[in-house]
């Protein structure tokens, strides 16, 4: 609703809010009852077309009478027209997707791009639609690249064991035990109702190594007493049991390494708690497997009096050769045990200095083709002045960056269009890793040079995090929470505290989320002329209220729906 600067003389503007409260309503009136029937009533009065809204009779006496469109008019429009959405520099309408919390990300997008391809089927010839990110491409090349891990990790587990059992019967065995384990991993996974992810996939694989491990040892044991002639079905019982406590144990161990994960409170404890479940989970269900079937199989897999290959033969010398080599060295190390304490002291010095000295951070950053930037501008700035900054910006990086394939801008970034007209931020969508020269750091690094030419706003260049610890979309790699009781005190503090930040040579384009340098006009009132006049504070609030805020002023009905009416503000 637009207001004309001056209302006729008598009118005010509070009575256009009255009216439109008073005529702009529909109530249910109750029901007529008859013998056979029972009809609801209803008291139709809401208006839905701008015409009905620009006839509304704000007054009428016996001189003349005063309409809406006699002091303005009402149209059919956003609601907030002070944000926009450019990608390559035009207008552009945007829909986002956002899967809600433990959704199937995955799912999702497929079902997504099914419907896509029939939505645009449908469209208009004129009306164009594509996709300008998503991040699903990334989860689902990251548990691609988890499920073809095992599937190495089998082949490879497969070759090593050949290579010192040159026997290729106890050479596959590990394809039976090994899914027997992790399949009894997924069963703690249902039990604990996690689900098929990143990390889980990663804990299968991670413990693909210690279920092998187990089965090697307890096979290694048992092939050994087969070679000194022990039957093979004794020599399973006996090589068993003697290994029975260091399987046992290294299991123990490696389980009690990940469980107190599990305990672990905050971010940290959400993220990793799967991941200990299912590899302390192998670990414990591969111990047991190593003791039960994993000695059945080598019954029924080791050839007692099959002929050696020539592969074994060529290579046997090999091994003894290690075996004595292993032996002596262990008889002379044995013989100064002294130096066990000095290299375990040395070791203890080595793990504190490099702990200290290499870089710590939650993961490193994946180039995943995107970087975000975010613009700042003074507090005060108008949405036309951001505008013309965000433009030359999105300009410098398609003018700039080649690499380039998506070029979004978002002015006043609130949700719904309802952010600070001072702020904006853009997506740059770059090609695939394998078409460009230029890594992502390397674009964010030029990219951080280059906005310095903008001298009136603030923009920070980031990098999408390879795991987000939360804080929103924008949120700085590192963050600092200033907390008091006494807002005045962080008044006071906040500034200073700022400034020095802004000093540090360390932080790159800090900013922070609390500002006390909003201008404001302020409209104090002359009660005493006011009173003389015959208005009160309340009228004269309302009125600045109607002209300059977008707040709600009535509700109208459009195609079945009720939508907010908001002022001319």
């Amino acid at each position: 609703m637009i207001l004309q600067n001056y209302l006729p003389p008598g009118l005010a503007a509070t009575e256009i809010t009255d009216a439109l409260n008073r005529e702009n309503v529909e109530l249910p009136a109750g029901k007529i009852e008859g013998n056979n029937t029972e009809l609801i009533i209803r008291a139709i009065g809401k208006m839905s077309t701008e015409k009905e809204f620009n006839d509304l009779i704000i007054r009428a006496d016996s001189n003349r009478v005063i309409r809406l469109r006699d002091v303005g008019y009402a149209v059919l429009g956003s609601a907030n027209e002070e944000t926009a959405f450019k990608e390559s520099g035009s207008l552009q309408v945007a829909l986002a997707i956002v899967p809600q919390p433990g959704a199937n990300y995955v799912q999702i997008a497929e079902d997504f791009y099914k419907r896509f391809e029939q939505l645009k089927k449908d469209l208009p010839p004129d009306i164009h639609v594509k996709v300008l990110t998503d991040n699903t491409r990334f989860i689902k090349q990251s548990i691609t690249e988890v499920e073809e891990t095992p599937a190495i990790s089998f082949i490879l587990v497969v070759i090593i064991i050949y290579l010192f059992f040159r026997d290729w019967l106890i050479a596959f065995r590990p394809l039976i035990d090994i899914p027997v384990s992790l399949i009894g991993a997924f069963f703690l996974m249902y039990i604990f109702g996690y689900s098929i992810n990143i990390l889980t996939l990663l804990g299968i694989v991670l413990a693909t190594g210690p279920v092998v491990d187990d089965g090697i040892v307890v096979t290694e044991n048992i092939y050994k007493k087969v070679e000194e002639g022990m039957a093979i079905r004794k020599a399973a019982f006996e090589g068993s049991a003697e290994i029975l406590f260091a399987v046992v144990s290294t299991s123990i161990t490696l389980a009690a390494v990940f469980l107190p994960i599990m305990f672990l409170q905050g971010f940290t404890g959400r993220l990793f708690r799967e991941f200990a479940v299912v590899v302390a989970g192998s670990v414990l269900i591969s111990a047991f497997v190593s003791l039960s079937l994993t000695p059945m199989l080598n019954v029924k897999l080791i050839r007692k009096d099959s002929k050696k290959s020539k592969f074994y033969e060529r290579t046997e010398p090999f091994f003894v050769n290690m075996t004595n080599s292993y032996t002596e060295s262990l008889v002379n190390f044995m013989k100064h045990r002294w130096i066990a304490i000095v290299i375990l002291i040395g070791s203890i010095g080595i793990i504190w200095g490099l702990n200290g000295a290499i870089p710590s951070e939650l993961a490193p950053l994946d180039d995943k083709s995107l970087l975000r930037y975010n613009v700042t501008g003074a507090e005060g700035a108008g949405y036309e002045f951001m505008t013309r900054n965000m433009d030359a910006l999105s300009d410098m990086i398609a003018d700039s960056i080649p690499e380039a394939n998506v070029n979004i801008e978002i002015v006043a970034a609130g949700r719904g269009g309802s952010g600070a007209v001072n702020s904006g931020f853009g997506r740059i969508g770059l090609v695939p890793p394998g078409e460009r020269e230029r890594s992502q750091q390397d674009i964010a690094d030029w990219l951080t040079k280059k906005v310095s030419r903008f001298p009136d706003v603030r923009i920070n260049v980031s990098q999408e995090q390879t795991i987000s610890g939360g804080g929103g979309r924008s949120a700085q790699p590192v963050q600092f929470v200033v907390q008091n009781r006494d807002f005045e005190k962080i008044r006071k503090v906040l500034p200073d505290f700022f400034d020095k930040v802004l000093k540090s040579p360390v932080f790159v384009t800090p900013d922070i989320d609390l500002k006390f340098t909003k201008p404001e006009l302020r409209v104090v009132t002359d009660r005493e002329r006011a009173r003389d006049l015959g208005v009160s504070v309340s009228d004269i609030a309302q009125t600045l209220q109607l002209y300059y805020s977008a707040g709600r002023v009535a509700y109208f009905l459009l195609n079945g729906k009720q939508y907010p009416g908001s002022g001319p503000g």
